[in-house]
């Protein structure tokens, strides 16, 4: 397999090498590739603590995670029940693809839409991977989301879409803008229309998720220029909005945490930064002075992390047979699809769906067994291209949130 070539985008960081492995290969093949292992379900699943619920029943099931995606993949489903077997997990209940916008025809040698059938592929398989009793919704838009508001005002109908059908209680989107592509008239109206509609979905209580980036402190403008100074991506940065962070992982091979840090290599860093738009949420005003001064009355993001170092997916979409097979892909397009199959387990102890859910999560962190429910990451930096970032320390940081999950669950079990 060749090295790969990444693709710094509004989306995840995305790994699209020349050739694929037809198998997956032991998680130690990656590291030639990608820097780091390609950890398998079963290791990470371990590491946050996820699979003593996967053992007591508590797998995601009577859930469903809703997916926004762009074009989507003409194999999702072939290419999922691929991954499943590679790994021995169980079909979902039931995983439907909808275009209520109406859709265009797949080309696999256009390279906008291969990026977006990966990008959809790891989202499926990754939240699946955490909640493999989940059922999933993938809602696919004829228009993609590049930088500021194009494509946004289509995903806005899709999530809309899934509120006035019911369609699930998890929303999660992988993609963003930063935030200063939307400060003219008609970004900041897009903005009052989706924070309408977040609030919305609280009050409906659905649960939405977005990636932070993986641009680290900074992100691109409509040109593809990055910021030279610190921004944020939306709809991450929203107070309604569940933002995810990424790290760096290590755990033994049979999925014992060792380590964690803030992801931050050749492969991209994770986004954490303050909002030159929001204020600060009522759920953040119980953090340190030290925090308050550094906010200065604004929102924060991330809020959580999980493991970004690329993993791979199985995609299926090439003409060519031999193109066809195990790919690496990573960034927070991997963290926020397996944080919404975090958070379908914790729903289904709860019994109902958990919703806003960050007052909550907020308090877990604040209490005093915070360990017992995070992984508190307090090493590294999310500095990137060329501007200074923020570090991780304890407890809460503008690098790391709370940090990753640990027996997150029992948190929500304590707190809700």
């Amino acid at each position: 397999m060749k090295n790969s070539t990444l693709l710094a985008l509004s989306l995840a960081c995305l790994a699209i090498p020349s050739a694929a492995w037809s198998q997956a290969p032991d998680p130690s093949s990656c590291i030639p590739v990608t820097g780091a292992p390609c950890y398998t379900p079963q290791q990470l699943q371990t590491a946050y603590g996820v699979t003593p619920w996967l053992n007591a029943g508590y797998n995601g099931t009577g859930q469903i995670i809703v997916l926004i995606e762009a074009y989507g993949s003409p194999t999702i489903k072939a290419d999922l029940k691929a991954f499943d077997a590679a790994y021995g997990l169980p079909d979902p209940p039931a995983l439907q693809v909808l275009a209520p916008l109406g859709t265009v025809p797949f080309d696999p040698n256009n390279e906008d839409q291969q990026i977006w059938a990966f990008e959809t592929s790891l989202d499926v398989q990754w939240s699946h991977a955490m909640a493999p009793g989940a059922a999933i919704v993938v809602l696919t838009s004829p228009v993609d989301e590049t930088e500021g508001i194009h494509g946004l005002p289509e995903f806005l109908a899709l999530e809309k879409f899934a509120l006035d059908n019911h369609l699930g209680n998890i929303i999660s989107q992988s993609w963003g803008t930063a935030e200063n592509t939307l400060f003219d008239a008609a970004g900041t109206n897009l903005i009052h229309e989706f924070e309408a509609f977040y609030a919305r979905a609280a009050a409906e209580q659905v649960t939405v998720l977005a990636g932070a980036g993986d641009s680290g402190s900074t992100n691109v403008d409509v040109n593809g220029d990055y910021y030279p100074f610190p921004t944020v991506l939306y709809p991450a940065s929203s107070p309604w909005v569940l933002a995810v962070g990424g790290t760096t992982i290590q755990v033994s091979s049979s999925g014992v945490f060792e380590s964690e840090t803030v992801w931050n290599d050749e492969n991209g860093a994770t986004g954490g930064g303050i909002s030159q738009y929001f204020a600060q949420p009522f759920y953040q005003g119980e953090l340190p002075r030290s925090v308050q001064k550094q906010l200065n009355r604004h929102r924060g993001i991330p809020d959580v992390v999980f493991n970004a170092d690329p993993v791979l997916t199985y995609i299926g979409f090439y003409p060519d047979p031999s193109d066809n097979g195990f790919y690496t892909q990573g960034g927070t397009s991997e963290s926020t699809p397996a944080w919404a199959g975090i958070i379908s387990i914790a729903n289904q102890l709860a019994g109902r769906p958990l919703g806003f859910i960050q007052p909550t999560l907020y308090a877990a962190g604040a209490a005093p067994q915070e360990s017992e429910f995070f992984h508190d990451v307090t090493t590294g930096n999310n500095g990137a291209n060329g501007v200074a970032g923020y570090d991780a320390m304890v407890g809460w940081d503008l690098a790391s949130g709370w940090g990753s999950p640990n027996q997150f669950i029992w948190g929500i079990k304590d707190h809700r």
